[in-house]
This record gives C-alpha cells, sequence and structure tokens, in this order.
C-alpha cells in the first residue's frame, strides 16, 4: 500500500491524541505536532508497537509562521508528500463576559484557532500543490459554537467562525489544485480523565449536558480521510441527539 502521510496539530491529548491513533489504526503515517513535547511522546507511546515505526512527533507551535514552515519542511523532507491535514489544536478561556475579555486573551484564543488554522493550510497547500500527483485534503475541527454560541465565549465563537469561512475558502480555492477541505463540528464529548463539567446554558445557569463517546469522533474523522480523492464531506456536526443545541438561546 502507498504511503499516505498526516499532519495532526494538537496531538497531545484529546481528539487529536484519539484521532492520530484512529489513523494510524487505518495505516496511515502520522505527524504529530503541538507545543508540548512530552505530550506527543506520550501519544506515540500509546500507539501499539506495530505501528510506532509510522508515527513521527515534530513539536512546533502553530501560532508562529517561522515554525510552522519548520514543520512542513521537515515533513517533506521525511515523507516527500502530504495527503491529509487535521486542524485540531485551540486554546480555550473560562467562560468570560464579554465586557472583561482582555486583549491578551482573545489574541491567545484567536491565535490557536484561527490563526494556527491558516497558517498549517497555506503551508499545506504548498505542499500538496506541486506534490505529484498533487491534491490532498484539509479536515478542519469547528464547533457547533459557530452555529449556536454558548453566553460569555465569545473569542471562542469568533474563531470558530472563523474556522467555518477557512473551510469554505479552503475547499474553494482548493479546487484548481486537486485539494479538498471539509470540516467537522464535534459536540460534546465525554471526558476522559475528569468529571463532566457543568456548561454554560443560554439563559445564564450551569449544567451537565449528555456526551457521546470519543470513538464517534474518531470514526467520522477516519470516515472523512479515507474519502478518495475528488470527494468531499464538507461539513460534520456530529453531537449527542439529546444535546441542547437546536433551538439555544
Amino acid at each position: 500500500m502507498d504511503v499516505r502521510t498526516a499532519v495532526v496539530t494538537g496531538a497531545g491529548s484529546g481528539v487529536g491524541r484519539a484521532c492520530s491513533l484512529g489513523l494510524l489504526a487505518d495505516g496511515w503515517t502520522v505527524v504529530l505536532t503541538g507545543r508540548r513535547a512530552a505530550a506527543l511522546a506520550e501519544t506515540a507511546r500509546l500507539a501499539p508497537a506495530a505501528d510506532r515505526e509510522r508515527v513521527v512527533a515534530v513539536r512546533a507551535d502553530i501560532t508562529q509562521p517561522v515554525e510552522v514552515d519548520a514543520l512542513f519542511a521537515e515533513v517533506a523532507d521525511r515523507f516527500g508528500r502530504l495527503d491529509l491535514l487535521f486542524n485540531n489544536a485551540a486554546d480555550t478561556m473560562p467562560y468570560t463576559p464579554t465586557e472583561e475579555v482582555s486583549a491578551a486573551d482573545w489574541h491567545r484564543v484567536m491565535d490557536s484557532i484561527a490563526t494556527g488554522t491558516f497558517l498549517c493550510s497555506q503551508a499545506a497547500f504548498r505542499m500538496m500543490m506541486l506534490q505529484s500527483p498533487r491534491g490532498g485534503r484539509i479536515i478542519n475541527n469547528g464547533a457547533p459554537s459557530a452555529q449556536a454560541p454558548r453566553p460569555d465565549s465569545i473569542a471562542f465563537t469568533a474563531a470558530k467562525h472563523a474556522v467555518a469561512g477557512l473551510t469554505r475558502s479552503l475547499s474553494l480555492d482548493g479546487r484548481r489544485y486537486d485539494i479538498s477541505c471539509g470540516q467537522i463540528d464535534i459536540g460534546n464529548v465525554t471526558p476522559q480523565d475528569r468529571p463532566q463539567p457543568e456548561v454554560r446554558q443560554a439563559d445564564g445557569s450551569f449544567r451537565v449536558e449528555p456526551t457521546m463517546d470519543m470513538r464517534h469522533v474518531v470514526e467520522t474523522v477516519r470516515a472523512m480521510a479515507a474519502l478518495p480523492a475528488g470527494v468531499n464531506m464538507q461539513s460534520v456536526l456530529l453531537m449527542p441527539s439529546s444535546m441542547p443545541l437546536v433551538g439555544r438561546g
């Protein structure tokens, strides 16, 4: 089987870690990236022994253009091509009233989500458009919040709206290079290392909401990644059926 190379950002925990291991199970060679080298190493350690030769950890801060360029240069040097980019990395912040959000927090959240997605996608474009055979796939991790925000989450909501715009622009601009771009908006996932938190409701109250198992997220990303060239899953909203999203507000 031909080597298929994927880059997963935010691969040191959560969705990024789980999806990286899922892609490995499907035969992908996976480049794990994120800011925490120890967390990336732990993800690689969790891979089955037989798959570890196909997993590489490369530390990078995706908000920094120089580090993004170095990351994708290393991918090109090692593997010669890039077939999949999963833009998953994101910083968050506690629920904060709009009037109290600091400029520093705003920039931190926007940079990690919107700027990071742009920089990695741009670098992926440059590889995918020139490689032979050309093309590839980008999957962006969006959020239901871009459709129906929670109170006191303006930075995260705005950043995920930006991701939705990036997905559409990348999908359009990628046509001429055989690059597909789709987005997965992920609802509440069962925490694997802590109790399910209470989350802010439209009326300002807090309550525990229904969740779904991480395996459903992994299965969906694997299905998106496995589509043949020329076929795209443009947008997927994956959530527990009883999650109070529809009609929120």
